[in-house]
């Protein structure tokens, strides 16, 4: 028997642990990246500042892995826990990518190891710098796998359901869904933009504090241009992505967009909010963009929310959502586009402290758009955990003591978000980079003599 209590806090739990973990599980994937693009820019120029930016990047890195392991630690043991009946009927075909997770998760560690404790250990840097291409591979498949694992729920294939078992069951089939390679790309691509412009915030906001170090100027200018590039790669991919809803996932389009009756032409509902007999105010229309959004024509009918059953229409609040994400995604780009091209172009108004801060936000903002992204993947999904088989309150478990595992989870995660946040922070307090830089120019001249 359903127990509403246990369901509320399952979904509680699994949202709190989800949204501490996409924080480590996003730095995680997209900061090897990022390492291995400036110590290769650093290589290439002979410039040992880009190369001090990977070495000082890695160090930070760590402490990160060691958090994001143990909160994907406890989505497994959640998954089985709060979510027994779900595991029961899906669990045979997603065990092989939550199998393939683990193994790429420690593929990457094994290599980050390495290539942490080789430094300056090969007379051909190229070969130090070769270490980084398993750690990046690495953890991007395990974002892979698992995202895979998430796009198998929203288009469930590779399986024939008899009495309510899943038979016939073809693994490979089920893996490559409809919805994994828009979800693949999007969290990829995403992780590798949030990445960047958090290491940018950290480099403007030392420069803010005073430190005119090139160190953290060519830094700034890096991580910026990176950011751009896979900002736009972000929004091209969230194309394809509003195209993949239209056709396989409509009820979700069309609640994000409110979109309540189908029709021809649509038009795009951006901001505005909706009051209780569902009057949408303050909103901005934009003409013929939803059907362009949906199927690249302008004069294409959408589904509308109409067309669904009221218990299969997800949660409207979803649309909040999806306008933050959007206009994150808008913001971050601009300030990119204007934060690059001042450089080329010598615009001074870059280097004004209101601008710099605008560049700060940037790292906490694209944090924010991760989190409303995935709620809006997530939530956009109920009322199903497997959509079209299994409905969440099917899924999830009957017992009462979940309210006090929320709130043990809760003391865990504000001890390891508060600790990594202090670990850290006396990691380079202690370690200044001009100090780190007068260190490696003595290890030099060393070596010489």
């Amino acid at each position: 028997m359903m127990n509403e209590s246990a369901v509320f806090w399952s979904r509680m739990l699994t949202e709190l642990t989800l949204s501490f973990h996409i924080i480590y599980a996003t730095i995680g994937v997209g900061v090897p990246l990022m390492i291995m693009i400036a110590q290769w820019v650093g290589m290439k120029n002979n410039d040992e500042h880009y190369i001090l930016l990977a070495r000082r990047i890695t160090r930070g890195f760590v402490i990160t892995v060691a958090v994001g392991v143990v909160t994907g630690t406890a989505i497994g043991l959640q998954l089985s826990l709060l979510w027994p009946n779900f595991m029961r009927l899906a669990g045979q075909v997603i065990a092989l990518p939550l199998f393939m997770e683990t193994f790429a998760f420690f593929f990457e560690a094994i290599f980050l190891g390495i290539y942490l404790y080789t430094w300056d250990r090969f007379d051909n840097q190229t070969k130090h710098m070769l270490l980084l291409i398993p750690v990046a591979i690495g953890a991007s498949m395990s974002a892979v796998f698992i995202t895979v694992v998430n796009s198998f729920m929203n288009t469930p294939q590779g399986f024939e359901l008899v009495n309510g078992e899943l038979v016939n069951i073809q693994p490979l089939v089920a893996m490559f869904n409809p919805s994994m390679p828009t979800k693949v790309a999007h969290v990829l691509a995403s992780a590798y933009m949030t990445s960047a412009f958090l290491l940018a915030s950290i480099a403007a906001f030392r420069l803010l504090k005073g430190s005119n170090h090139i160190y953290y100027k060519k830094s700034l200018f890096l991580m910026m241009k990176l950011g751009l590039i896979f900002s736009i790669a972000t929004a091209v991919i969230g194309d394809f992505s509003g195209k993949f809803l239209a056709e396989y996932q409509p009820e979700k389009l069309a609640a994000a967009e409110w979109h309540f009756e189908t029709e021809e032409a649509a038009s795009l509902i951006l901001l505005g909010f909706m009051d209780q007999e569902e009057n949408i105010k303050l909103a901005i229309r934009i003409p013929y963009a939803l059907s362009i959004l949906a199927h690249g024509n302008p004069m294409a009918e959408v589904i509308g929310l109409n067309e669904f059953p009221e218990d299969e229409i997800p949660p409207l609040y979803i649309h909040y959502l999806f306008n933050i994400m959007v206009f994150i995604g808008m913001f971050m780009t601009l300030v990119s586009i204007l934060y690059v091209a001042g450089v080329w172009r010598g615009w001074q108004f870059i280097k004004k402290v209101w601008f710099r801060w605008l560049t700060v936000l940037g790292g906490p903002l694209s944090i924010i758009a991760i989190e409303t992204g995935w709620w809006l993947a997530e939530v956009g999904r109920q009322p199903w955990i497997l959509r079209g088989y299994m409905r969440t309150a099917q899924g999830a478990t009957t017992s009462e003591h979940v309210d006090m595992m929320f709130i043990l989870f809760c003391i865990l995660y504000i001890v390891l978000g508060i600790g990594s946040i202090v670990v850290l922070s006396r990691m380079y307090r202690a370690n200044p980079i001009e100090q780190e830089i007068q260190d490696r120019m003595a290890e030099v001249e060393g070596g010489v003599r």
